[in-house]
């Protein structure tokens, strides 16, 4: 049998949750579009990274949508959604850091590094908030 986690929080806080969210990983994706209008560059590969993460978790999260599981998730699906997003947001909120060192364009870098505080924030706001469900022993 798979573990199953669910949520108990409830709509309005889940709204509350989500749009931050949301807002967060599109600055971020955004803004690192954005650091590809001068060219290739080491930062924009390494940046690559936390978008991957944001954009996996994004089609999970879209898929438990659709299938209707958005407050009770088998543990991959959780780990694979929020999980990975909340992951985006951290490495996002690290290498964000980063381009404050070596890019030149440090407006830029405060809205990367707004759009993954976020998304780790809100994001992991709802990855906690799921818990085991108990099983009854038969």
């Amino acid at each position: 049998m798979k573990e199953m986690y669910e949520t108990k929080i409830s709509d309005a806080r889940w709204l509350a949750y989500d749009i931050p969210g949301n807002i967060g990983w599109i600055i971020y994706i955004v803004c690192l579009v954005l650091c590809f209008r001068d060219g290739l560059s080491v930062f924009s590969v390494i940046a690559v990274i936390p978008a991957v993460l944001m954009l996996i978790a994004i089609a999970e999260l879209i898929s438990e949508r659709i299938a209707k599981l958005d407050r009770i998730l088998p543990k991959i699906r959780l780990y694979r959604g929020f999980g990975a997003l909340t992951l985006g947001g951290i490495v996002g909120t690290l290498v964000s850091v980063l381009g404050f060192v070596i890019c030149s364009d440090k407006i830029l870098m405060v809205w990367m590094l707004a759009g993954s505080i976020l998304c780790v924030i809100f994001a992991g706001l709802c990855f906690i908030g799921y818990k085991k469900q108990k099983t009854e022993k038969a």
